[in-house]
């Protein structure tokens, strides 16, 4: 009875495995070869971990509809950038419906410290509202600083909104500073709330979490990037520091863009609708360049982020750059990186040396091989943890956001990137990767293939099972 019992549930799972929807080869291989492996651990860890079942209101409120799209798509082709630029909008505007627009302004700011100085300096100057969205927000200096402003904010009058993920910011939640905004009349709302965890498990993984970093001011200013709200120190993992991040600060129409996926958040957060904030008359639009904001998360179509950062690289002309934390590709990711290479375009990938996740780096590490061998240029940054999450393109175009270039980020998260064409910013954020090469160490052939056979095996190991986690 034993055993027929043992046998029914690895088959059970196996099959639900096989017949889930939206799951490459590699990854149902993983979990099967996990069930079989350790039954009921692995039906356990299945059932928490392994389907992602997006809401009804998660697609009625983010995805956009066929007719969303089309104009959005139209839009595209109609924008002022290059014909070669045009796949990676019109790749953006199928994944969240925002196409292209013109008139904004950019500046990279210079470093952590930098970044929180500017957006305090910001909070204090908004005469209508302040929105606020960060993955994980610490009681540290900089998570103090912005409290503090976006308090004086609140009790001159603005209207100030803050969203938090409810387990990345847990801390700061429980904490006096939390009270002391909404004691200052800051509304306040707790993205992805885990709330009783054996109802959370049933309603699908307690582990899909919304990991975007929004700032949106009066309508017009808005920053992107990779920076949580926190000293580059980073309390929490004090030992990678320090986190070495890279924001844009925004201005124009570009932030509606950016205002409106803020407030769908609130919304699916709240059931509070403040989206026609988003809509309001726009200012007359002075001159600037071209952006998109691509919003990604568990509902969009399988596959989309992939396909962004695949179509990106295949547009390559001249030059591709990447920095991220975390790679830990699907094929035609990794395939598209070594193409980039194999077809004679100088292609580059920072990555940091040590990384928070021994897990990830260990699997990032299994990919070396494959893309030496076709050319591609790996560094690993050694200055602390390198936490930017950038893309650049011929000098031209860039890419900067939230999104990692892992499992992660591809099929659980809740993301939010600009893409934008411009020459000028695109070179400052050039200068920018090229400090982060400065600070690194090439990774060469005679490297990879002096890794023993123990180092070896564990990430390939590591790189079996990402699907899995």
């Amino acid at each position: 009875m034993w055993l027929i019992v043992h046998l029914f549930i690895i088959a059970a799972l196996s099959v639900r495995v096989l017949l889930r929807p939206h799951r490459d080869p590699a990854s149902r291989v993983a979990w099967i070869l996990f069930i079989m492996a350790v039954p009921y651990l692995g039906a356990l860890v299945y059932l928490m971990l392994g389907e992602v079942r997006p809401t009804g209101t998660w697609i009625q409120q983010r995805r956009p509809d066929s007719a969303q799209f089309l104009s959005a798509n139209a839009a595209a082709r109609d924008a002022t950038i290059p014909e070669h630029a045009w796949p990676g909008f019109a790749i953006g505007a199928s994944i969240s419906g925002f196409a292209p627009v013109g008139g904004n302004k950019g500046h990279l700011l210079d470093d952590s410290n930098a970044t929180i100085d500017a957006l305090v300096a910001d909070i204090d100057a908004a005469t209508q509202h302040v929105h606020l969205l960060f993955y994980i927000w610490l009681a540290d200096t900089n998570g103090r600083k912005v409290v503090d402003a976006i308090v004086r904010a609140a009790k001159r009058g603005v209207t100030c909104r803050v969203i938090v993920d409810d387990l990345g910011s847990r801390d700061f939640i429980r904490s006096e500073h939390w009270s002391a905004m909404s004691r200052a009349g800051v509304q306040l709302a707790r993205a992805q709330l885990i709330g009783n965890i054996l109802v959370r498990i049933l309603k699908g993984r307690v582990d899909v979490r919304n990991h975007r970093k929004i700032v949106v001011i009066d309508n017009h200013i808005t920053y992107c990037g990779s920076q949580n709200c926190a000293d580059p120190e980073f309390a929490v993992k004090a030992k990678y520091a320090p986190w070495v991040d890279a924001v844009i600060r925004f201005e124009g129409p570009i932030a509606r863009q950016n205002q409106q996926l803020f407030l769908t958040d609130w919304l699916i957060s709240t059931h509070e609708d403040f989206r026609e904030l988003a809509h309001q008359p726009m200012p007359q639009p002075e001159p600037g360049f071209v952006a998109q904001v691509i919003g990604t998360g568990p509902e969009n179509h399988y596959s989309a982020t992939p396909e962004l950062f695949a179509t990106l690289m295949f547009s390559a002309r001249r030059e591709l750059v990447i920095t991220t934390p975390y790679y830990v590709p699907d094929d035609a990711m990794q395939a598209a990186l070594c193409a980039s290479a194999r077809r004679g375009i100088p292609t580059t990938i920072v990555l940091p040396a040590r990384n928070d996740s021994w897990f990830v780096g260990a699997a990032s590490r299994s990919y070396y091989a494959e893309l030496l061998g076709a050319g591609v240029c790996i560094h690993e940054y050694v200055g602390g943890l390198l936490h930017a999450k950038t893309l650049t393109i011929d000098g031209e175009m860039t890419l900067i956001g939230s999104a990692n270039m892992d499992r992660r980020s591809f099929d659980l998260n809740f993301e939010n990137n600009i893409l934008f064409h411009d020459p000028q910013l695109t070179q400052t954020m050039r200068r920018r990767q090229e400090t982060y090469i400065a600070q690194s160490k090439p990774v060469s052939k005679t490297d990879v293939a002096a890794w023993g056979l123990r180092l070896r095996l564990r990430n390939n190991i590591m790189a079996i099972f990402s699907p899995v986690l």
